[in-house]
């Protein structure tokens, strides 16, 4: 019997979606032949993109496999519903203003826009950093898809008060935004039978290599570091952007990281794992 698709399969990108900037299977293809590369068709809202994802293919059946995907995006359609908000309304009121995130913008104008860093892709020529406008100018619009699953603009300080809001179980300066259990469950290895992304996952997206690395709702989770061969923490949970970005939270070492960089794409340098390794090598009980 075919399993239905769930929330838990939307968290923990087991539902059998895709992105179609992954260019690993046919159905990529047909998402970009729908207008979902990168982007999205300039008219849609996230909606519309909901009901265009829903007509195509899955990669396979609900909860048999994991990729990377939309799911994050019909998250953010959900919560929309479920709050009678816009996802931009539901995230300022539920977790931005709260937590004083207000350098965190969806798009930047007037000063904001002057503060913007710029974007980077490899030079085809010689691989040296290239200015990248097309992708990078996109910011300084309002969108007309606000996504669950990418496109806020924010600052260092900012995001380090939501990693620090994870280092606190939930809750930062006395403002809580998850319960404890809530968050811990969230970061336990959700993928069936304690498997890890290298075995139950499909595609390749980063420079990452993904044994030892299981998958929570919303988060990689660290199971075996002996196995990724990088020096980290079991129960270390991170997720990176698609620029580069990275985060990772050690609940048992009470650590943060937030690494910022504008480098398309993210599968260019051994960024997050260099970046581990050097953050751990200096704790010193």
């Amino acid at each position: 019997m075919m399993e239905p698709m769930r929330i838990w399969h939307l968290l923990s990108h087991t539902s059998g979606l895709t992105y179609g900037f992954m260019y690993s299977h046919p159905v990529d293809t047909m998402y970009r032949e729908a207008g979902h590369d990168f982007g999205w068709p300039a008219a849609d809202d996230l909606a519309a993109a909901c009901r265009t994802w829903a007509q195509l293919p899955l990669l396979f059946q609900p909860g048999t496999g994991w990729a990377y995907s939309v799911a994050t995006d019909v998250v953010g359609r959900l919560i929309e519903i479920l709050t009678g908000q816009s996802l931009e309304e539901a995230f300022q009121d539920r977790v931005l203003r709260p937590l004083g995130m207000d350098d965190t913008v969806w798009w930047a104008d007037g000063e904001v826009a002057d503060r913007l860093a710029a974007l980077y892709i490899p030079n085809p020529a010689d691989g040296t950093a290239l200015r990248w406008d097309p992708v990078g100018n996109l910011a300084l619009s309002p969108p007309t898809l606000f996504s669950g699953g990418g496109g806020l603009l924010s600052t260092l300080a900012d995001y380090v008060r939501f990693t620090q809001m994870l280092v606190g179980g939930g809750e930062f300066q006395g403002t809580r935004i998850l319960g404890p259990r809530t968050l811990a469950f969230m970061t336990q290895n959700h993928l069936p039978g304690g498997a890890d992304l290298a075995s139950f996952g499909s595609g390749q997206f980063a420079e990452v290599a993904y044994s030892g690395v299981g998958f929570g709702l919303g988060f990689g989770v660290t199971t075996d570091p002996v196995r990724s061969k990088v020096l980290s923490g079991v129960g270390e949970f991170t997720w990176g952007g698609a620029a580069s970005t990275a985060f990772f939270v050690d609940p048992a070492e009470e650590l943060s990281v937030v690494f910022m960089t504008q480098l398309l794409p993210s599968s260019r340098h051994a960024i997050r794992s260099q970046l581990r390794q050097l953050v751990y090598q200096a704790i010193v009980d």
